[in-house]
């Protein structure tokens, strides 16, 4: 009987961590409450030597948080956008760059080799 309940408190433990797994480096937009407002964090991929997801949208007055997976490697960690005088290499995925674009419209972000490219839609 208790080789049954070690084996049932092991895959429990499996399933939850690999959700964590894929919730964690689930590319795409997230909001979260902070003490000071809203924050949209956007996790970047690497796919096809791009970036993943190669469109972001975001809401003008609100702060954005762009962090890059583990996927993305190269140039495409030295991060740029240009129109709001970004750039910054972010070694790890805990480095992330923060703004707040006050201004609706299209933007591009790239690497500082402009290799990889995407852009962010401010609504």
């Amino acid at each position: 009987m208790k080789p049954s309940i070690y084996l049932i408190g092991i895959i429990l433990i499996l399933v939850i961590f690999g959700f964590i797994l894929v919730k964690g480096n689930s590319s795409g937009d997230l909001i979260s409450k902070t003490n000071n407002g809203e924050i949209q964090n956007v996790v970047l991929s690497l796919k096809d030597y791009n970036y993943f997801p190669n469109t972001v949208t975001v809401k003008a007055g609100n702060t954005v948080r762009i962090s890059l997976d583990s996927s993305v490697v190269g140039c495409l960690r030295d991060f740029t956008i240009r129109d709001f005088k970004i750039r910054k290499y972010l070694k790890t995925q805990e480095d992330y760059v923060e703004f707040t674009p006050t201004k609706k419209g299209k933007y591009t972000f790239a690497c500082s080799m402009g290799m990889g490219t995407g852009v962010l839609i401010v609504e």
